[in-house]
């Protein structure tokens, strides 16, 4: 049993659940099925003892049963271990003790991040029967707060592409279309959180791989400042871009969550000590003063027609949200490539030297090329980017944030993510969807180091979604989630779903 200390009734206060708590009340009664209720929403009925962990935890995972041979979005479900945990929360809140802000509330994790006892694959056959002794710092946080645990999701492998179409255990399907691809390498969580398997997930972003299957599949993706959040326990990409970050069906949810995960690990060399704010304090946060900038080149570049008009409509909603909003002109990143290249090499020379066979052909094949890296040249733009990642912020005087579509062209089929090299990363060196060259606009920000965040903000002529990036300064997630909440709250895209049948 968790023993972690009881939350206090400030900490119930900084989450913003108190607030939600009435109106969630009110709401349920009209909803049809749990696992439509977003995360603030299903926390706030537990809270107030209007619906039950072991209620929630029942409802998810008949809805995995029922949707995931389809989506298969999940690689382990921990159905034992969460009905246990569903069990003792009921009790605990039947005795009125409340372990933090996501007491009772069911949740499933990418399976690149350590759980102890749980397998964590990476989606490799290589790590097929892996096992981790500790949880991931950010697990231990989440746990410490009250979460459930359903179940580990895919995952393009090793995290190493933008489809999670190439993992040992089968591509996922994006359930707005099952013939597409959910984006990557998160495509699991995203897929999980659009067909209400989950009420809350985390992902991990080295080069848009939180906010690529956020678009694609239309909930939020939300990467926070390079440092902001501990990846100590995650399986590393890039030690220098990766980012852990909240994959949700709102922003509140996300606010909630970052609040959660969120704080200097002593323990983590890529954690700064920073002080935490109230992200939650960004859902009422006026944004008439802000200034918005528009980076058109290169971001709005090759634009799919549909992506080009919900965005213009999306700029057309926060002009009148804001103060200004200008086009202006981004400094231009240098090749991330370089720098996780020679990084994932380093973490898998033993493993692709010894056992190369147990590594999908397309992430062996990319990984035998990093082998071939030259050490001046990864030295050279390690230091470019900490140089472009103190620099930026300069940037941020004239502006208080950017926006850009997220991606350039709705999610495409499964087959033709594959197409060509057959792993989805265009262009042959390492520059593919997740590093913007099949059509993301993502990974600037992981070079930069900087906060964005994708929402939903429309469908394309086929129904699929289409989502909106916004992005700050350093350290500056609440201004960040003040906008993409009030733009979120102005429309409706959020509120829509993909009619898959249970």
């Amino acid at each position: 049993m968790d023993r972690s200390p009881v939350f206090s009734r400030r900490d119930f206060l900084a989450t913003g659940l108190a607030a939600a708590a009435w109106p969630a009340v009110s709401s349920f009664a009209a909803a049809d099925d749990l696992t439509s209720l977003t995360l603030q929403t299903a926390a706030a009925l537990v809270r107030s003892r209007s619906v039950s962990p072991v209620e929630l935890t029942e409802a998810c995972l008949k809805r995995i049963d029922a949707l995931n041979p389809r989506v298969n979005a999940y690689i382990t479900i921990t159905r034992e271990l969460a009905m246990q945990q569903a069990r003792e929360m009921e009790a605990e809140q039947k005795r009125g003790r409340w372990r933090g802000p996501l007491h009772g509330v069911p949740m499933a994790l990418k399976d690149n991040i350590d759980t102890a006892g749980i397998r964590t694959t990476g989606a490799s056959e290589l790590f097929k029967d892996r096992v981790p002794a500790e949880d991931a710092e950010v697990v231990r946080r989440l746990k410490k707060a009250g979460m459930i645990m359903l179940g580990k999701l895919n995952l393009h492998e090793f995290a190493y592409g933008g489809t999670s179409a190439v993992t040992y255990f089968g591509p996922v399907h994006n359930p707005w279309n099952l013939e597409r691809q959910p984006g990557g390498s998160s495509g699991g969580p995203a897929a999980a959180l659009a067909a209400d398997m989950c009420f809350g997930s985390i992902g991990t972003d080295t080069a848009g791989s939180v906010r690529i299957p956020g678009s694609y599949c239309g909930i939020v993706g939300f990467k926070p400042t390079y440092g902001r959040v501990s990846n100590r326990g995650v399986i590393p990409l890039s030690w220098s871009l990766d980012h852990t970050g909240p994959m949700t069906k709102t922003v509140g949810d996300a606010a909630i969550l970052l609040n959660i995960m969120a704080g200097y690990d002593a323990q983590d060399p890529t954690t700064a000590d920073v002080p935490v704010a109230d992200y939650t304090r960004g859902l009422k946060m006026p944004t008439a003063k802000l200034r918005i900038g528009v980076p058109r080149q290169p971001f709005f570049n090759n634009l799919d027609p549909d992506v080009a008009k919900a965005v213009e409509e999306a700029i057309g909603v926060i002009r009148k949200l804001t103060a200004s909003v200008a086009d202006v002109e981004m400094p231009l990143a240098g090749n991330p490539a370089l720098v996780w290249g020679p990084e994932i090499y380093t973490y898998h020379s033993k493993w692709i030297a010894e056992t190369p066979e147990k590594y999908q052909a397309p992430t062996r094949a990319q990984i035998l090329r990093d082998a071939d890296a030259k050490i001046a040249v990864y030295a050279q733009t390690r230091r470019d980017m900490e140089i472009a990642r103190r620099e930026i912020d300069r940037f941020f005087t004239s502006v208080d944030l950017l926006v850009t579509p997220t991606m350039k062209t709705p999610a495409p089929t499964i087959p033709s993510a594959n197409a060509g090299r057959g792993d989805g990363r265009g262009d042959g060196r390492g520059r593919g969807a997740a590093a913007g060259g099949g059509g993301g606009n993502t990974a600037q920000f992981d070079w930069f180091g900087l906060p964005a965040i994708s929402v939903p903000c429309g469908f394309s002529s086929s129904g699929m979604p289409i989502g909106l990036q916004i992005s700050g300064a350093h350290w500056n997630e609440t201004t960040v989630i003040g906008l993409a909440h009030a733009y979120e709250q102005a429309t409706d895209w959020h509120t829509r779903k993909p009619q898959l049948r249970t």
